[in-house]
């Protein structure tokens, strides 16, 4: 079974959000550590993450 893969050719905010902190980082505008210059994506994903247990939690209690 092929799966495929579609690219849409969007970028969303976080990408570009990110991006732009790599870029003043290279550059010497911002002085931040390589934590907070990828923290869109960190943040992005722990939002995901405590959304995807909220999911599973509502799942598990739905079946008692």
């Amino acid at each position: 079974m092929k799966t495929e893969v579609k690219y849409t050719g969007q970028v969303s905010f976080i990408d570009l959000l990110t991006l732009a902190f790599i870029v003043l980082k290279l550059t010497g505008f911002i002085d931040w550590s390589w934590l907070w210059v990828l923290s869109p994506i960190w943040i992005l994903l722990i939002i995901a993450m405590v959304a995807a247990t909220f999911v599973i939690l509502g799942k598990n209690t739905n079946k008692r």
